[in-house]
């Protein structure tokens, strides 16, 4: 597995994490010494890899034709698990640590803030695994990587990732799949449901009252319960949904979480992400402001 992300994203918690969860852990590997690893003795527990712009190696493009060649020399695809998070947070995070950015030292840590989010695009658009850790506490993001990454993801579980997102902000990176379901009755145009989202008991009500939620929400049902045995028996590691309405706030939102319920009780590894809600919670945040980046 290679992990990597923003700085301030969570990169050493999530490599701790993996590393206790059994892990070998390597963190900022010169990535001219990744293809090396592999040439050697087999190794005989599941490997982790940290790779960072604070290397003077670091290239984009040379790390993706690595991962090419680890897996002509290997057989086996490595798992890219980018670490993102919003740059109001990150921002939020070396405020508070007064740290410098690695990208920007002898700048303000928003110019590298700035930097390093282009610079690592292509990684996050590539990624196996996206996980917006803005809203997250270290804790948080442990428990993360243990539900993903844990005992079931060694022995060969599928992980799931349901995705809400707003139309408005484009599709999310990385999905597999996405869903369009603003056909169903829209909660925004109810004052009363207006500042509320689909994780609350009124929103959801009101979504479940639509008649056509019931044999939309049973077909998508019995449609994942279909492909996620066919993916994982097919080895796939990780399979992600993505459910977009206008503003990415009730009615995906709460398709999200009653498919995340359905999906755990039927013994999947399910993780959730409200990309939308968790922007909105940030640009709401007090105290920081972050301009055009």
């Amino acid at each position: 597995m290679i992990i990597t992300g923003p700085a301030g994203s969570g990169r050493s918690t999530a490599t701790g994490a993996l590393e206790d969860l059994g892990f070998e852990a390597i963190d900022n590997l010169p990535q001219s010494l990744l293809p090396h690893l592999f040439a050697g003795p087999r190794i005989a527990r599941p490997l982790v890899v940290g790779i960072d712009p604070r290397n003077r190696e670091f290239d984009v493009g040379r790390l993706l034709t690595t991962l090419s060649e680890v897996v002509a020399c290997t057989g086996r695809t490595p798992a890219l698990v980018y670490l993102d998070c919003d740059p109001t947070i990150l921002l939020r995070r070396y405020s508070e640590t007064r740290r410098r950015h690695p990208l920007s030292p002898h700048e303000t840590p928003l110019v590298g803030i700035s930097r390093e989010i282009a610079l690592l695009a292509p990684l996050r658009e590539r990624a196996d695994v996206l996980i917006d850790t803005s809203a997250m506490t270290p804790h948080d993001l442990r428990a993360e990587m243990g539900r993903l990454f844990g005992d079931e993801g060694a022995r060969g579980g599928l992980a799931v990732s349901l995705h809400s997102f707003s139309y408005k902000g484009g599709t999310p990176d990385g999905v597999d799949m996405v869903i369009d379901v603003r056909f169903l009755k829209n909660p925004h145009w109810d004052p009363a449901l207006r500042p509320l989202d689909g994780r609350d008991r009124a929103v959801q009500d009101f979504v479940a009252a639509d008649p056509a939620f019931v044999p939309f929400h049973d077909r998508l049902l019995d449609l994942l319960r279909f492909l996620l045995p066919a993916y994982k028996a097919e080895g796939k590691s990780y399979f992600s949904i993505g459910l977009g309405c206008t503003g990415g706030r009730h009615r995906s939102v709460m398709l999200v979480e009653t498919l995340a319920k359905s999906l755990a009780a039927d013994g999947w590894q399910v993780s959730i992400r409200h990309r939308d809600l968790v922007r909105a919670e940030a640009a709401a945040a007090p105290g920081v402001k972050v301009g055009s980046l």
